[in-house]
């Protein structure tokens, strides 16, 4: 896309390690996407265009594919506008692409199918366009064919709305062919596909319909093409577009490209922006219209100059920390002061940047709904509001504006845990300092420090992302591995009561950075249950309440009023108190009193009466916080007294594809060896998604130039009979299981691991886990 864009000279290649977003040592050597990177750029070329015309500007953000870096992908997702989902045509839909495309629908992005790699043997235009019924759910508009050479040469594609043939040479030239020299068989073909895509949009569009029934197949190219991006335009996908390429020799990239400017949505076009302030959500315009008429503002002097979020956080080596925004209203200036909206305080940029993978250039000013990034910013981490208000001022921030908030993603629990013992101070500061820097970079990076011990544990979401992050701590952190003992990639265990405890009163009675202060709160735990995610989060009239699910757990904070009285007649910020509250219950829930493990699956209630917890102005924030920290505690320690904390531990999706002579021997091993359950065995072409509501059989597909001919490139006519065994396992069982699997099927197989749920352990297994820790 860069190259025929202009923007580069050259076309990179994984296998080469030379790719433009791709530009971490460690992504070029492993030829894998390890961190999201923004790159920004034009199209259709200038050369292309009408005197008059301008190219359309594109953000693009290119995401890791690897289930160990779903986080990453998920946290990018909210901002787009529209995406490109791109399947491997041998492979077809895997439970990765699955998962990223659920995520997609909870944002309601716009989407585009590309069916990649028809070049690879083995691959099948067929069976991808299927499964995207099958495992996607949703109805393909199939707009190109491959254009096969022979029965297995992929040489170009065929556009069945403009009604062209696109070939490419080796060096990815196009050449349009127009509809009367496409060979004739391919040509049928081709309006049987436009015959089929015009019916299902005639179906969904009135307009189209009309000139359906007027014009037959003559349809103008421009009006299938209105009603295509009509119809995606709400993400609800239950229509995707589909095209067909294969990049490695580049083709149909160009036609790709003009599917983005054609089909999806500009960020005007987008529907609008949801916030929260003070517990409410509503949208961004509503929010501000009642600012306006509450305060007198001016209508065209709005409250807020700017809103930007910050979706991601880099350290740069060159620039230091940098935070790429995406500006929802307004426009960012490099000059002003930015309310940011998590912490409470202002924060002021060094640079605004223009990004270009990891090259970057200054600008002035960054507009609605482009992408850049900030430097100088010292507190500001992933998922963070930025506000820019009139008159750049610094001082008192209006209510409730002070709190006006961008819905961000919850950070999925972590599963894996590596053990890091420093030999010397020198080395335990270092350590920690760089992983402050890399938790701030990756959220989903968590790490603590055994106050015992001094022992370091850096939890992440797998195998594969903790061999990154240790990889990073030892080359962009510049870390001695000699300086300290790296124990081995384990499972991260979660503990969880099993019965109730409190309410349990708790006071916190110490001076604090040496100074006194006093304060005390009441906390209820049990576990979690589905009726406790039914709680009000605002009743003005009897209490300040909300409840907030963090880490698996829903906690509940309540702050009782005193009869008669209003928010106004308290002698404490309610908002600040609360967020104290609940950072005392999150870090109390942090360590469990069986294991020293996180807490999951738990219910809290913790509440503050003003009468009886507070103690005056003297006490600070910090007392407020412990006095939670240890209420919550010792309501734990309670459950444990009574042996009712149990043991969580994370399982995975397994899904196994082998063959169907070694799948016996392979299901004993699964359940019997490794504690998993299989919950189903199929063929790989069976349709499991019947409840999806659509008849495969109704939808088009162009045929395979293979299917009339005996190849092994098709499954039916394989020597090899294959099997999908689907299940769920410990993940601690799977992290390695990929190798065992290789000596039962030599090497004849794939596995497929996507994230599940945490689960009690019991029986054996638990009495192993307290074993190993005698």
């Amino acid at each position: 896309m860069l190259y025929y864009s202009g923007r580069t000279r050259n076309i990179g290649n994984v296998d080469s390690g030379n790719t433009i977003t791709d530009f971490l040592e460690l992504e070029r050597q492993r030829g894998i996407t390890i961190q999201s990177a923004a790159i920004t750029f034009h199209w259709p070329p200038q050369q292309a265009l009408a005197p008059g015309e301008e190219p359309m500007t594109i953000n693009l953000i290119d995401t890791p594919g690897h289930q160990d870096f779903r986080y990453e992908v998920d946290r990018c997702l909210p901002i787009l506008d529209g995406a490109i989902c791109i399947l491997d045509s041998v492979k077809g839909v895997e439970t990765h692409t699955e998962r990223v495309w659920s995520s997609a629908h909870l944002s309601r992005i716009p989407r585009l199918i590309f069916v990649n790699k028809l070049d690879r043997d083995g691959a099948s235009f067929k069976r991808s366009v299927q499964e995207v019924v099958m495992r996607l759910r949703t109805w393909p508009l199939v707009c190109q064919i491959p254009w096969w050479h022979g029965n297995d040469n992929f040489g170009g594609v065929v556009d069945v709305v403009n009604e062209v043939g696109l070939k490419f040479a080796t060096n990815g030239a196009m050449t349009v062919v127009s509809k009367e020299h496409i060979p004739n068989e391919l040509r049928q073909e081709m309006e049987k596909a436009r015959t089929s895509l015009l019916e299902t949009l005639s179906y969904q569009d009135d307009l189209l319909l009309d000139e359906y029934l007027n014009l037959q197949n003559d349809v103008p190219a421009a009006s299938i093409k209105r009603a295509i991006r009509k119809l995606i335009m709400d993400g609800e996908a239950r229509f995707s577009p589909v095209f067909a390429g294969a990049s490695f020799r580049n083709i149909g990239v160009q036609p790709l490209l003009d599917a983005v400017v054609d089909y999806l949505p500009s960020p005007l076009d987008r529907p609008e922006l949801q916030v929260t302030m003070d517990a409410k959500t509503d949208s961004l315009s509503h929010f501000l219209q009642k600012e306006v008429k509450k305060k007198g503002h001016h209508p065209n002097q709005p409250p807020i100059v700017a809103l930007a979020n910050v979706f991601k956080v880099v350290d740069d080596p060159k620039r230091g920390m940098m935070s790429y925004v995406r500006v929802y209203h307004g426009a960012l200036s490099r000059s002003s002061h930015m309310w940011n909206s998590h912490i409470h305080g202002f924060e002021k940029p060094l640079n605004l940047l223009h990004v270009f993978a990891n090259d970057h250039h200054d600008i002035q000013h960054l507009p609605t709904g482009h992408i850049g990034a900030m430097t100088g910013l010292k507190y500001a981490r992933t998922g963070d509001t930025l506000v820019t208000f009139p008159g750049n001022h610094t001082q008192k921030v209006p209510e409730p504006l002070r709190n006006i908030r961008i819905k961000t993603l919850e950070i999925p629990p972590a599963v894996a845990f590596i053990a890091i013992d420093p030999f010397s101070p020198t080395a335990n500061e270092r350590l920690e300092a760089a992983l402050k820097k890399l938790s701030r970079e990756d959220p989903s990076i968590r790490w603590t420090k055994d106050e015992k011990t001094e022992q370091l544990i850096v939890s992440g979401m797998g195998l594969l992302h903790l061999e990154i992050a240790q990889h990073r701590l030892l080359t962009h952190y510049k870390i001695d591995k000699e300086s300290a003992l790296w124990g081995d990639i384990e499972v991260e265990y979660a503990e969880t009561p099993v019965g109730p405890a409190g309410p349990l009163r708790f006071t916190f009675d110490r001076p604090l950075l040496d100074k006194a202060g006093k304060a005390a709160c009441a906390v209820t735990v049990e576990p979690l249950e589905e009726h406790h995610r039914d709680q009000s989060l605002l009743d003005p009239d009897m209490s300040l309440e909300s409840t907030i699910e963090r880490d698996g757990n829903i906690i509940h904070i309540s702050i009782p009023l005193p009869e008669r009285a209003n928010l106004n007649d308290l002698p404490f910020e309610p908002e600040t108190l609360r967020q104290q509250l609940l950072n005392g219950a999150i870090a109390g829930l942090s360590r469990g009193p069986r294991r020293s493990s996180r807490v999951r699956n738990c219910y809290v209630s913790v509440t503050f009466n003003p009468q009886t917890d507070y103690f005056g102005v003297a006490s600070t924030g910090g007392h407020i916080t412990n006095a939670a920290i240890g209420a919550v505690r010792a309501a734990l320690k309670e459950v444990h007294g009574r042996g009712e904390m149990g043991v969580l531990e994370p399982f995975t999706n397994v899904t196994i594809n082998c063959p169907e002579e070694a799948s016996g021997a392979i299901q004993h091993d699964f359940t019997s060896a490794r504690g998993g359950q299989v919950l189903e065995t199929r063929k790989p072409d069976e349709d499991l998604y019947a409840t999806a509501g659509i008849d495969v059989s109704t939808v088009y597909v162009p045929p395979d130039p293979y299917d009339s001919v005996q190849s092994l490139r098709d499954p039916k006519k394989s020597m090899v009979r294959m099997l999908d065994l689907i299940g769920k396992a410990p993940l601690k069982e799977m992290m390695k299981y990929d190798s065992q699997l290789r000596s039962m099927t030599g090497g004849r197989h794939e596995l497929q691991l996507s994230p599940g749920n945490f689960e009690l352990v019991v029986g054996p297994r638990e009495k192993a886990l307290d074993n190993s820790r005698m």
